[in-house]
C-alpha cells in the first residue's frame, strides 16, 4: 500500500485525472497479457512495473500502457480516454483463459524528485519521474510534462501516438523499454519485428527546434515545399515531430514556424 509518511520537501507530484487503471486478475493473466502485448511479461516480476503498447494484427498502435505487479493481480494503467474500448478489446481475446478485466478504483500519482515509499520509476526514461498507485498526493509547483517528454522525447496517447495509426517503432518504443524483440508472439509481431530488422527507420518521431509556434497537427515542409511530416508538442524552443528522414535536412516549415532536425537527439 502506498506509504502515508510525509512527502520529501524537494518531491513534486499531483494526481493523474486522465488516467484508468483496471485490473486484471486469475490465474492465467500473465499467460493472457504475454500474448497480447509488446513487452514480456516476464518483467514484471523483476521490476514491479514494465511499457507496453497493444497493437492491431496490421501492427498499428491502439493503446500503450504501464503494466503493475499487485498481489494476486496485474494493474493496468491507461489513458483514460481509450480504457472502456482497451477493456472490451482485452475480452474478446480471453476465450478460455481464467481472467477478469475490470475497473479499478484507485488513484495515479504521478511525480518528480524523491519518490515515497510504494513508489515506482517510470520506465520509459529516467527524466520521466514516478507513479504511485492508490493514492492521491499532491505537492509543490505543478511540472511542465509537456516539456519533459520533449526532451525526453517521449510520444503521448492521443497527441503523437494515434489509434489505428502509429506504428511503434516509428515513435521509439524501443528506446523507451516498451518493446521486446526477443519474446514470444503477441497481436501485432509479425509487422513490428519485419520494422525492426531493417537496416534503419527512415521515418518516426524526433525532436526539433521551432521558431514561433504551430498547432499540434500542422503539417511540416521541406526546404523544397515538399511534404515531410507533422508538428506535435512543443515546449521551450523544442518540438516533437514525426518527420520522413530524407526530406529533414535544413530548414523546414510548419505554418509560422521554422524547424531545424536535432539530429544529437536522435
Amino acid at each position: 500500500m502506498p506509504t502515508t509518511e510525509p512527502l520529501d520537501p524537494q518531491t513534486r507530484c499531483a494526481p493523474a485525472p486522465e488516467r484508468a487503471v483496471l485490473r486484471i486478475t486469475g490465474p492465467d493473466r500473465t499467460g493472457f497479457l504475454q500474448g497480447l502485448v509488446s513487452n514480456d511479461m516476464s518483467r514484471l516480476a523483476a521490476q514491479g512495473i514494465v511499457y507496453a503498447a497493444m497493437l492491431t494484427p496490421q501492427g498499428k498502435y491502439l493503446a500503450d500502457f504501464f503494466l503493475v505487479a499487485e498481489d494476486d493481480a496485474v494493474l493496468l494503467d491507461v489513458a483514460a480516454p481509450l480504457a472502456e474500448d482497451l477493456a472490451r478489446r482485452l475480452t474478446l481475446y480471453k476465450l478460455r483463459a481464467k481472467v477478469e478485466i475490470s475497473p479499478a478504483e484507485l488513484a495515479v500519482t504521478r511525480g518528480i524528485g524523491p519518490a515515497p515509499k510504494g513508489a515506482l520509476n517510470d520506465p520509459r526514461h529516467p527524466d520521466m519521474g514516478w507513479r504511485l498507485y492508490g493514492a492521491a498526493l499532491e505537492q509543490g509547483e505543478a511540472v511542465d510534462w509537456d516539456a519533459l517528454r520533449v526532451e525526453a522525447m517521449v510520444p503521448e496517447t492521443g497527441i503523437e501516438l494515434i489509434p489505428g495509426e502509429s506504428y511503434i517503432l516509428e515513435q521509439g518504443f524501443a528506446r523507451l523499454a516498451g518493446v521486446d524483440f526477443r519474446k514470444g508472439c503477441y497481436v501485432g509481431q509479425e509487422v513490428t519485428a519485419r520494422m525492426h530488422h531493417k537496416t534503419e527507420l527512415r521515418r518516426g518521431l524526433v525532436r526539433v527546434r521551432i521558431e514561433g509556434q504551430a498547432p499540434v497537427g500542422s503539417e511540416i515542409s521541406s526546404a523544397d515545399g515538399k511534404p515531410a511530416g507533422t508538428l506535435f508538442t512543443q515546449a521551450g524552443g523544442r518540438a516533437l515531430a514525426w518527420l520522413r528522414h530524407d526530406r529533414a535536412e535544413g530548414p523546414m516549415r510548419a505554418g509560422a514556424a521554422v524547424l531545424h532536425w536535432d539530429k544529437a537527439a536522435g
